[in-house]
């Protein structure tokens, strides 16, 4: 595909969100921007979710990773489904009790003002890192397959990429996010549909005939029992998968802000388990598409692209669609499912991190409506900086496919939250709130040491996705050791 036709492709594509931002703005005040005016319907916000929680990362880095790990991904998925039952059941009727705007406010209303401050802090990071995750990858994309022929800087890639976002999300904020991620999610879909499509029909396959392959089952593991010290056994993974959910939608801003915009808490519940079915379907296509790139790529002699000077099978999926001989349709239902898939994520990253900025630190509330209007405008371009300044520094840091790295980061971030809730939730102690941050840090830092210590002194045992609760274990367990005497 030529440079030209694919930036095409990319201002038709934000024109048309463009459209949508100035059809659901409603009055632009924070009433609008924060909670959607909790007129989302949940079908609505149940399938926009899905562009969200796969994004650019599932779009690209879960078919890259098919031929190291197999399907084995999957394993964590069917956690992910259990996770999300006990964000519905549990996590939700909390939030709409206490009719929350930011979910951390519930930590203030139980624990005291610090632990939402930290609760709020660690939500900051995590999803600040996560949200540059996603569109790091989207921009090496753009880097590496147009602004890299016209000698563009990937610095600049970068900014215009945000600027875009900003654009569209600044004025309707989540009311917007709730209808543009809907259209996105559709047109990821419809990308990965149409990619196993046509290199099936390249390859001369019917779909029956790809899923009978001999090809197919050297990819389609899904099970690991062997040895419960591998990173990737089940039970690992299973459980890994339940609480990353939990945390990375249950306990995210990001995620819950789109369901407190639904009417009422039984649609948000409808909205979560029809969500979290449709998205485990949907990941195990993206798995079959995956194999299908290997199977095609090894019939047609192509490599996996090179980035920074290391095989990067991120850029599998892009070098086929873009540079192969599979036509011009396949570049262009690529590029728009990669685009949908990362700013599906991006755009609700912005917005939720203005929302809880505003909120959480700035009390906002307190403000008078003027003000508030402008703390807010100003937050919504202090948010998209730092997203700029992050996503750039990953560049020079970042040696690992990004999946991998998103959930292994968030073993470190979400942990803390994981502890706070749950001993919010289960107990009902309260705490010397002021020490609440120290063991939080102390909990990270801890965790940081447990990882580094070589399987060889652990009889062989590797650590995967399961730091995640034992992190949240123990920040659970130090918060026992600050809690207050009944006598106070």
């Amino acid at each position: 595909m030529s440079e030209t036709l694919i930036i095409s492709i990319i201002i038709c594509y934000f024109l048309v969100l463009l459209i949508v931002s100035n059809l659901t703005k409603g009055s632009g005040n924070n009433k609008t921007f924060f909670t959607g005016d909790k007129q989302s319907p949940w079908y609505v916000v149940a399938f926009g979710m899905v562009g969200a929680s796969l994004s650019g990362i599932t779009f690209i880095s879960v078919p890259g990773d098919v031929e190291t790990s197999g399907f084995s991904y999957f394993q964590v998925v069917l956690g992910y489904l259990f996770g999300y039952f006990v964000v519905a059941y549990i996590l939700l009727p909390i939030y709409y009790k206490n009719n929350v705007t930011s979910i951390y406010e519930y930590l203030g209303n139980r624990l005291g003002t610090i632990s939402h401050k930290t609760g709020a802090l660690f939500f900051f990071i995590s999803r600040i890192i996560g949200a540059a995750f996603r569109l790091y990858l989207v921009a090496i994309v753009l880097q590496k397959f147009i602004f890299d022929t016209w000698n563009i800087p990937f610095e600049i890639t970068v900014c215009f990429s945000i600027l875009l976002i900003w654009i569209y999300t600044f004025r309707g904020g989540i009311k917007t996010v709730v209808w543009t991620d809907t259209i996105q999610t559709f047109l990821m879909i419809l990308a990965v549909g149409l990619s196993i499509f046509l290199i099936n029909k390249e390859i001369g396959w019917s779909m029956s005939d790809f899923i009978r392959s001999e090809e197919l089952k050297n990819y389609s593991n899904i099970f690991v029992f062997d040895n419960f010290l591998e990173r990737n056994h089940f039970v690992k993974s299973f459980i890994g998968g339940m609480f990353i959910t939990i945390c990375m939608t249950g306990l995210d801003q990001d995620m819950m802000q789109k369901n407190l915009t639904c009417k009422n808490l039984n649609e948000a519940k409808k909205n979560m388990v029809v969500f979290s079915f449709v998205l485990t379907i949907v990941t195990f296509i993206f798995l079959l598409l995956g194999a299908l790139l290997y199977i095609y790529s090894n019939k047609n002699g192509i490599n996996i692209p090179v980035l920074n000077g290391d095989i990067n099978t991120d850029l599998l999926f892009p070098e086929i669609a873009l540079n192969s001989d599979l036509g011009i349709l396949i570049g262009i239902t690529f590029l728009l499912g990669l685009i949908a898939a990362a700013y599906s994520s991006a755009d609700s990253a912005l917005t939720s991190l203005t929302t809880s900025f505003c909120i959480d630190f700035l009390n906002i509330s307190e403000k008078s409506e003027n003000d508030q209007k402008k703390l807010r405008f100003r937050t919504h371009i202090l948010m998209s900086f730092i997203l700029v300044l992050v996503i750039i520094s990953y560049k020079h840091l970042l040696n690992t496919n990004v999946i991998d790295g998103l959930l292994t980061v968030a073993g470190y971030t979400y942990g803390p939250l994981l502890g706070l809730f749950a001993f919010g939730i289960l107990t009902k102690h309260k705490i010397k709130d002021k020490y609440s941050i120290i063991v939080c840090c102390l909990s990270v830092i801890a965790v940081f040491l447990l990882s580094k210590i070589p399987s060889e002194l652990l009889g062989g045992y590797i650590i995967g996705y399961e730091l995640l609760p034992i992190n949240g274990l123990i920040t659970f367990i130090g918060l026992h050791f600050i809690k207050k005497s009944p006598s106070n």
